[in-house]
């Protein structure tokens, strides 16, 4: 199987089939479409995206959410780009999964996405850094002096959300600043 940028059209069309195999009924077909569109990487997240803003049910959104964070890093941006622009509250809930899913390498672009006036989208930035959990908490403590005020702000709520593994950071820098 062949399907990156360099074999042009081919390569998109199997990106195309692999997603339309993620509705198969066959959970094996959905299964081998998920570990096919990991092997195309970066070539197949942009038309993931694509393809989770238009999913029809939960069933779809799901193994298309499973193929992104199974794709990794390449998938980050365009998931976090599409949120910004797309409202839909069930696309965004998937997104933020895939994004919590990929872990680690998320964590400082969900941060930086936190900047937008849109609180809605910040919850679900602030999701999928709960998601992560203990391996996010290093990069949201080091954003709790952040010259943005939201982030700051939405760093300190996000902190306090993933309970013991954040909030130990969150009440020793309260008892910095009183110090200071």
């Amino acid at each position: 199987m062949s399907c990156d940028s360099d074999n042009g059209e081919e390569g998109s069309d199997e990106i195309q089939r692999q997603i339309a195999a993620l509705k198969d009924p066959a959970i094996e077909r959905r299964h081998g479409a998920v570990s096919a569109l990991k092997q195309c990487g970066e070539p197949a997240a942009r038309p993931l995206v694509e393809a989770l803003a238009n999913a029809g049910n939960n069933d779809e959104r799901w193994y298309i959410a499973i193929a992104l964070s199974r794709i990794g890093e390449p998938a980050i941006i365009p998931l976090i780009m599409a949120m910004e622009k797309n409202a839909d509250r069930e696309f965004r809930k998937y997104a933020a999964a895939a994004l919590g899913e990929i872990g680690e390498p998320a964590v400082d672009n969900l941060i930086d996405g936190m900047a937008s006036d849109d609180r809605e989208l910040r919850g679900f930035l602030a999701q999928a850094l709960c998601r992560i959990g203990k391996s996010a908490v290093e990069q949201l403590t080091r954003r709790l002096d952040d010259p943005d005020e939201i982030i700051r702000q939405c760093v300190t709520l996000t902190l306090w959300q993933m309970g013991e593994n954040g909030l130990a950071e969150v009440v020793r820098k309260v008892q910095e600043e009183k110090t200071s």
